[in-house]
């Protein structure tokens, strides 16, 4: 769709306090912080909104209220693609063919998504944290290899040219901790 997928797993993950928030979770699967309505489901909860200059109030507002994950998704990129209702280019500063980077996007988002003056900012440190923006160039190689004695994480990655972050979300791993004779997934882009 154009998009930078670690800018919109960044943006899930700060809108829906990594799918903890009661917006966030069942039953209102909203993980963008959308607000309005969507088929005529909406949930109203307190907000806060920011003026621009980092003076915070705090609102009611009706949100949207979706079926599914990824009905929250799929709305989500049907927003950044068609725009508003009054400019059907509004998003396009967040297209990856009208941008550099994801960096780019995120300041496109600041005052136009969310009012908060340094939402870039923080969806940056999201996706510096977690290595998003691997996901946003198509996979090209996937080798697996096998952990031989000795072998740490760092010297895989250092090895394999990888972040030790990515290493670890590809396989499911939950500490550095590696043994002899675990296989684990490489993707190169």
């Amino acid at each position: 769709n154009d998009l930078y997928a670690s800018v919109m797993i960044a943006q899930a993950i700060r809108e829906s306090e990594s799918g903890q928030s009661g917006l966030g979770s069942a039953p209102n699967y909203n993980l963008f912080g959308m607000k309005g309505s969507y088929q005529n489901h909406s949930v109203k909860l307190e907000t806060s909104e920011d003026d621009g200059s980092g003076n915070l109030s705090t609102i009611m507002a009706d949100f949207r209220k979706y079926p599914s994950y990824e009905a929250s998704m799929q709305d989500y990129v049907k927003l950044m693609r068609n725009g508003v209702s009054w400019n059907k280019e509004f998003y396009a500063g967040v297209f990856k063919s009208n941008t550099k980077s994801y960096s780019d996007a995120t300041k496109f988002l600041t005052g136009s998504y969310a009012t908060d003056s340094k939402y870039n900012e923080k969806l940056n440190s999201l996706i510096a944290q977690y290595d998003l923006q691997q996901y946003d160039s198509p996979v090209k190689n996937k080798k697996t290899i096998t952990v031989t004695d000795g072998d740490s994480i760092g010297d895989i990655a250092e090895v394999y040219n990888v972040n030790v972050t990515s290493i670890k979300q590809w396989n499911q791993l939950r500490s550095d901790r590696l043994e002899a004779g675990m296989q684990l997934n490489i993707y190169h882009y």
